[in-house]
């Protein structure tokens, strides 16, 4: 299983050094990409708890989420190999258009390494602040997943939605080569539909550890592919690429703990559960931590995991 590394983007990030320093770091030490994540705004009081789960508070450090295609376009400069990813924008923040242009450009620049990750949302405050509505949300990603195959094709373009019209148009840059399209979001029967049809790989999340969290995930990866099979789409050529939301702990945590809560031997436990899940790639994001304000101690603990990893692998 490979290895991703979310880039630092959080409140306390020097933008300016630090992120050049941890994609060059990440690519040297062996990740095979980089990613950055969308947080628009950070409400005062906000509509919904974070990731509308259940009282839990927004991270202080989502204060800041720098945007992430500038981030990866600084990354796509300072490196020659790893793939660049989103996980995830969300689409109805965005004109389709526009960000359809933006991400073909990136992948010019990087050489085609673009991945995007995309996703509904979730958050009230930030969909209200562009005009977007919670009961909106799906209909923008069905059809910012259509406008992209529209302008990523051959001019001239002519494309009629709910939003966007294009009459006969060239609409460039082109990507370099083809940009996978991965959709994040749990197991919902609307999201996994979504994904079967159209998506070249999930982004989910690894919530419980150990076997039950691998057997958990498993078999909703197993779903997804075997509807994509019978949607006539070949579903093997599908990625799945979990994202572990890193948060340490000084002393082990009880059985009842989160995935990629607890101590260093625990986050590689989870690691290797995402790789028994049948994952092909597992995110590392280190930016929840609050003492991750330090790149230059973020990217030390990153690079111990990936040794450990692949320490791990060589026994």
């Amino acid at each position: 299983m490979k290895l991703g590394l979310r880039l630092p983007q959080r409140l306390g990030v020097d933008l300016r050094h630090d992120v050049a320093e941890a994609a060059r770091t990440a690519e040297a030490a062996g990740y095979t990409s980089v990613w950055t994540y969308e947080r628009l705004l950070f409400p005062d009081t906000p509509v919904e708890s974070y990731a509308a789960l259940s009282d839990l508070p927004w991270p202080e450090g989502s204060r800041q989420a720098a945007d992430p295609l500038a981030l990866l376009t600084v990354a796509a400069m300072v490196t020659e190999t790893v793939r660049l990813g989103t996980s995830v924008l969300v689409a109805p923040l965005h004109g389709p258009v526009q960000l359809a242009k933006a991400l073909a450009t990136v992948d010019q620049i990087s050489g085609g390494r673009m991945i995007a990750g995309m996703s509904t949302g979730w958050s009230t405050d930030e969909l209200r602040a562009t005009g977007a509505t919670r009961a909106d949300r799906g209909r923008f990603l069905d059809e910012t997943l259509d406008v992209f195959d529209a302008v990523w094709g051959p001019d001239p373009v002519s494309f009629r939605g709910p939003r966007v019209v294009i009459e006969k148009a060239s609409v460039l840059p082109k990507p370099a080569s083809r940009i996978p399209v991965m959709l994040g979001g749990g197991g919902g029967p609307s999201v996994v539909r979504r994904i079967a049809r159209r998506a070249d790989g999930w982004l989910p999340l690894l919530t419980t550890p150990g076997p039950a969290g691998a057997a958990e995930l498993r078999a909703d990866w197993d779903r997804i592919r075997d509807m994509a099979s019978g949607y006539g789409r070949d579903a093997s050529s599908m990625e799945m690429v979990v994202v572990g939301n890193v948060t340490f702990t000084d002393r082990p945590a009880g059985p009842d703990r989160t995935a990629f809560v607890g101590t260093l031997d625990q986050i590689l436990e989870d690691i290797h559960t995402a790789e028994e899940a049948g994952a092909d790639e597992l995110i590392v994001d280190l930016n929840l931590h609050d003492w991750f304000t330090s790149t230059r101690q973020m990217l030390e603990t990153a690079v111990e995991i990936r040794e450990r990893t692949t320490l791990r692998e060589q026994t």
